[in-house]
This record gives C-alpha cells, sequence and structure tokens, in this order.
C-alpha cells in the first residue's frame, strides 16, 4: 500500500508541475525577455526553469508548448498602391508607389517585405503645357513600362508609334549594379546586343515625327554613337549605334525597351 501511494504522490507531483507552461501561465515574449519565465517541462524533457520568449528557440530553453502556444505569424502587407506620377515634369526623374502593414511579424515569422518601390519616368508636361527642352541623350526603360503607363489624352488619335533597332556599343559598369526590381532589367545588357526600343505616346507628342534621342536628325547614319540613358538608374547609361527603324513594329519580349 506504502509503494502505491508513494507512486501516487510522485504522480501528483509530476501533473502539478506540468501544469505551467506558456499557455497556462499566458506568456508568450518578443524578443529576449528574461522575465518571460516559468517552470514546467523543456522540450529535451528535463524539468525546471523554461523561457516563453522568442529567443529561446535560440538558446534552447523553451518551455515544452513554446510553439503551441506562440506560432510563428509572418508579416502580411496590402497590395501596392497605383504608380504615381513623376515627382518632377520635364526631366527624367522617379515615380513611387507603397503598401502598407497590415500584421507584424511576430514569434519568428517573415520579417515584413520592403513597403516602398520607385522606377524611372519622365512627364512630358507640366502646368504651362507640353515641355519647351529635348529630353537628351535617349531615355529607355523597360518595354513591359508600356503596360502601365498612364498616357495623356491625345488629340489627333492617328499617332502611331515605330521601332528602332540599335546595336549596344558601350554601356557603364554601373548597369550591372543594380537591384532595384525596376532597374534589374539593366544588368542585362551587353556590349554588341541588338535591342528594340519603341517609340510610342506620350514621348511621341503630337505634331512631333520622333521621340528624342532616336537618331532621326543624325540623317540614320550608322557609323554615328548615339547616347542612351537607362531611367531609374542614373549610373547605367552608353553609347549604341543606329541599325534600322521599323514603321510597323512590335518589339520582341527579349532586349525591349521604350523611349520615356
Amino acid at each position: 500500500i506504502r509503494s502505491w501511494m508513494v507512486y501516487l504522490a510522485l504522480l501528483v507531483t509530476l501533473v502539478s508541475q506540468s501544469e505551467g507552461g506558456c499557455q497556462d501561465t499566458g506568456l508568450c515574449c518578443f524578443g529576449q525577455n528574461q522575465s518571460c519565465i516559468t517552470e514546467d517541462w523543456r522540450k529535451d524533457r528535463s524539468y525546471g526553469e523554461c523561457y516563453c520568449d522568442q529567443a529561446c528557440k535560440t538558446t534552447l530553453d523553451c518551455c515544452h508548448d513554446y510553439d503551441l502556444a506562440c506560432p510563428a505569424m509572418s508579416c502580411v502587407v496590402s497590395e501596392w498602391s497605383m504608380w504615381s506620377g513623376c515627382l518632377e515634369p520635364c526631366k527624367p526623374t522617379l515615380r513611387t508607389r507603397q503598401r502598407q502593414v497590415i500584421q507584424e511579424a511576430h514569434n519568428g515569422g517573415e520579417p515584413c517585405p520592403s513597403l516602398h518601390q520607385s522606377a524611372g519616368c519622365a512627364e512630358y508636361h507640366d502646368q504651362h503645357g507640353p515641355c519647351l527642352q529635348s529630353l537628351v541623350p535617349a531615355l529607355i526603360t523597360t518595354g513591359g513600362y508600356g503596360n502601365a503607363r498612364k498616357k495623356r489624352e491625345i488629340l489627333d488619335n492617328n499617332i502611331t508609334g515605330y521601332c528602332v533597332e540599335f546595336k549596344l556599343t558601350s554601356l557603364t559598369v554601373g548597369c550591372q549594379h543594380s537591384f532595384s526590381p525596376h532597374t534589374r532589367w539593366t544588368r542585362y545588357l551587353k556590349e554588341g546586343h541588338q535591342v528594340c526600343v519603341e517609340c510610342q505616346p506620350p514621348a511621341l507628342a503630337q505634331g512631333q515625327r520622333c521621340c528624342s534621342g532616336d537618331g532621326e536628325n543624325t540623317g540614320q547614319d550608322g557609323s554615328l554613337s548615339l547616347q542612351w540613358q537607362a531611367v531609374g538608374n542614373s549610373r547605367c547609361r552608353g553609347l549604341w549605334r543606329w541599325v534600322r527603324r521599323l514603321d510597323s513594329c512590335s518589339c520582341p519580349t527579349v532586349h525591349s525597351f521604350l523611349f520615356i
């Protein structure tokens, strides 16, 4: 009988000891918190002081029910806002967009991604009307910008764009050091590549015959080197040579760009 009483007392002690974990105490702390401590079974099946803070995952002294009481919750963000207009008119500049944090990360969940993005932009009108100066050298961005670019109403609906093919003859090392999502395309530019650049409204404005920097004014001399610059990455610029103009065209998806 005595042995059964000892066994029962031990069982009661073990049960009572296992009732002080993170769930029972309501503990769940951010970072490293020395006060976020209780006494219960640990994950290594030893009994004693254990923690319910985020740091216990590193120090290996979590209570046995830490993962259940403090589940990892990754950051949740909203969809991107619409792109802003160009920050300044009549010059190469930037457009921006933002997103908001809906839920902060907790208990070791994935941290929040970037909340701000910027991309190259050029606006051909200011409060007084069309810009007076020409944007030289030729300003280019990836062809995908044409799908999102907000086009102004054009009075002459018969304006049609065209394409110009160039051969890249030189480019700066800054093209290889662009890590923004909207300028990463510059890292794939290589000397000797032939690229297709589309001229479309609003870069081709009413009353104009060509886009700025397209080589039209050089007499289409293929021996002349013309300047270009990537919008959004001012360190990426270089020279190219005019190959040909295509009046009816659709640039391929590879090495496809837009005059801005």
